[in-house]
């Protein structure tokens, strides 16, 4: 089975809307104006207004920097930031995607969700009109297009890392403790979950080369309320691990049915659910010992191209600002603001399409992240970034219900790892 297959571009054009005549004058006429227009795409309301929260702070911030205009080849441009809220629908993505490139006329997108990505990409290539995403793994954003590393886009690129260094994190995690290796996974039916349950190139097959054997629990939709089925699988199967891919309100359910019927594995390993201290604090007692994917941390060594703050000082504002725990969105969303500043600075002139996407094209940036390198990248459009594992464990108290601690970095070396794993029977 090929991962192209299943997320043939004529399906994710349907399921945009982009096949609909969204785009009907692809090429767009830009007047030469001394005013850069910045479209931006966030989830700020919905299922997945998490990844979205510290966004508005975030752009408060970059506005700081850019409230003078850029100097750009020997002109100054002022800077407008326009800020749509895809409402994390993935069909909301493809209609303010549109907006912002035939309505607003921006001269870069720059958008913060996977979904929106593969929506408003297509977008971005009709218009000519050059655009960056991120915070999605690569592999859903190309091949959920129709692309290929060779091949890659005309206009749209992408940083994040891949679903394979997620995968082998997760065997990495389950290697560090005692279990009869027995996984029951079950994923979420989107363009990442479908990445993550491809049986040749995602999680079964990575699993299957570590020794691990799979009980299926097969793939959902978002607002499923009963994962009885999952769970009965589960516990014949004898299933010591779960894992999979999905969001917090999913997993909430699933877990919650898992205690009501005595299901308790060793380790609980779930892409995307775990990423946010409010999600785990909602599963109270029971998130302790949650493992997942770690993209950015405040222990990261990296500083800001733009502003100069270490990792750890970035994390301090935001929670001065919010008096909330920091999130790992934060470092990607800062790192977004990055790529694409620096891009319009290095066109020479940020009016012309062409010059902008030259410049992401050759742009090898260090950021919050990390490097972010498309310049040298094998993956045409694609600079891959780190990713590590940890586990969320209970505090005495202070100021968090949890901290992230870290127990591997094999995709992450800049991560110091803090301790190994512990199976979930000696955190109850």
């Amino acid at each position: 089975m090929s991962l192209i297959k299943p997320w043939s571009r004529r399906s994710v054009l349907a399921g945009t809307g982009a096949s609909l005549g969204l785009l009907a004058a692809p090429n767009i006429v830009r007047a030469q104006s001394r005013d850069i227009r910045i479209g931006y795409i966030t989830a700020l309301t919905g299922a997945r207004a998490e990844f979205g929260e510290s966004d508005p702070w975030m752009l408060e911030q970059v506005k700081k920097i850019t409230d003078q205009g850029l100097t750009i080849g020997g002109n100054t441009y002022s800077v407008e930031f326009i800020v749509k809220d895809m409402q994390s629908n993935p069909n909301r993505s493809a209609a303010v995607g549109n907006e912002l490139i035939q309505r607003e006329g921006v001269d870069l997108l720059l958008v913060q969700d996977l979904d929106a990505s593969v929506a408003t990409g297509e977008m971005s290539d009709i218009a000519g009109i050059p655009s960056i995403s991120t915070m999605g793994p690569w592999q859903a954003w190309m091949f959920g297009r129709g692309s290929n590393p060779e091949q890659g886009f005309p206009y749209s690129f992408t940083f994040f890392w891949g679903v394979e260094m997620a995968m082998q994190t997760f065997t990495k995690l389950w290697d560090q403790i005692d279990t009869n290796k027995i996984v029951g996974d079950f994923y979420f039916d989107n363009p990442a979950g479908q990445a993550f349950a491809n049986p040749e190139l995602g999680l079964p097959a990575v699993m299957d080369a570590a020794g691990y054997s799979r009980v299926e629990g097969g793939m959902y939709l978002f607002d499923t309320q009963d994962f009885s089925g999952q769970v009965s699988k589960f516990t014949q199967g004898n299933a010591q691990i779960v894992t999979g891919f999905g969001f917090p309100p999913n997993w909430a359910t699933f877990w919650a049915q898992a205690g009501q019927q005595g299901f308790s594995p060793e380790a609980a390993t779930y892409a995307a659910a775990f990423l946010f201290p409010s999600a785990i604090e909602a599963l109270g007692d029971r998130g302790n010992g949650m493992s997942t994917e770690v993209w950015w941390t405040p222990n990261m060594p990296w500083t800001s191209s733009l502003t100069g703050q270490t990792a750890s000082e970035l994390a301090a504002a935001w929670t001065e600002s919010s008096g909330k725990q920091w999130v790992q969105t934060l470092g990607y969303s800062h790192a977004l603001f990055e790529t694409g500043i620096a891009a319009l600075k290095n066109s020479g002139d940020p009016k012309n399409p062409d010059a902008v996407r030259d410049a992401i094209a050759a742009l090898n940036l260090n950021t919050m992240v990390g490097p972010v390198n498309w310049a040298d990248t094998p993956i045409k459009n694609v600079a891959v970034t780190e990713v590590a594992g940890g586990q969320w464990r209970k505090t005495d108290g202070g100021a968090h219900m949890f901290d992230l601690v870290m127990c591997d970095n094999t995709f992450a070396p800049s991560i110091d790892v803090q301790d190994k794993l512990i199976p979930l029977s000696q955190l109850s």
